[in-house]
C-alpha cells in the first residue's frame, strides 16, 4: 500500500512538471536573439519589459481576487457559525463574599489580611458652642486700630490743637 502511494506521488510530481513546462512554453516561447543587431535587441527588450508588466498586472489582479474570495470565505463561515451556534447567557447569580475572602482571592496571597474599613475613618469632633462665643465689645474703643492708619490720625489731630 506503501508502495503504491509512492507511486501515486511521483506520478502526480512529474505530471505537475510536465503542466509547468507546458505553461511557459504556451506562455513564454524561446528567445531568438542571435545575429540580431543594437536596434533590434533594444526592441526586443522593450517587447520583454512589456511581457513582464503585463504578467505582474495579471499576477496583482489574481491574488486580489485571491484576497477577497478568502475574506468572503471567513464571512460566510462566521455567519454559518453564528446560525449554528445557539448562545445563551447564564443568569449570575449573587454570591455574598466577606471582604476578607474577596481580598485573598484577588491577591492570592495565603496570609490573613484583616480588613477593618471603621478604622481608616476620620474622626470629627462637635465643637462647642461655649468655645465659640466671641466677645462683643463697643465699636468705638477700636476706632483707631481698625482704621488701619496706625496712629496717622493722632498726627493730624495734634497739629490742629
Amino acid at each position: 500500500m506503501l508502495q503504491k502511494a509512492s507511486e501515486d506521488l511521483e506520478r502526480e510530481k512529474k505530471e505537475v512538471e510536465e503542466e509547468k513546462a507546458r505553461t511557459l512554453s504556451e506562455k513564454v516561447p524561446p528567445l531568438q536573439y542571435g545575429g540580431l543587431n543594437l536596434q533590434q535587441l533594444q526592441e526586443l527588450c522593450h517587447k520583454l519589459h512589456k511581457q513582464i508588466d503585463a504578467a505582474d498586472e495579471e499576477r496583482f489582479d489574481i491574488e486580489a481576487k485571491v484576497k477577497k474570495n478568502g475574506l468572503d470565505i471567513d464571512g460566510l463561515n462566521q455567519k454559518i457559525f453564528d446560525l449554528k451556534g445557539k448562545f445563551k447567557r447564564p443568569n449570575l447569580r449573587r454570591v455574598r463574599i466577606s471582604a476578607d475572602a474577596m481580598l485573598k482571592a484577588l491577591l492570592g496571597s495565603t496570609t490573613k489580611v484583616s480588613l477593618d474599613l471603621r478604622a481608616n475613618l476620620k474622626s470629627v469632633k462637635k465643637e462647642d458652642e461655649k468655645e465659640k462665643n466671641v466677645e462683643v465689645t463697643d465699636w468705638r474703643k477700636n476706632i483707631e486700630a481698625m482704621s488701619g492708619m496706625e496712629g496717622r490720625k493722632k498726627k493730624f489731630d495734634t497739629s490742629n490743637a
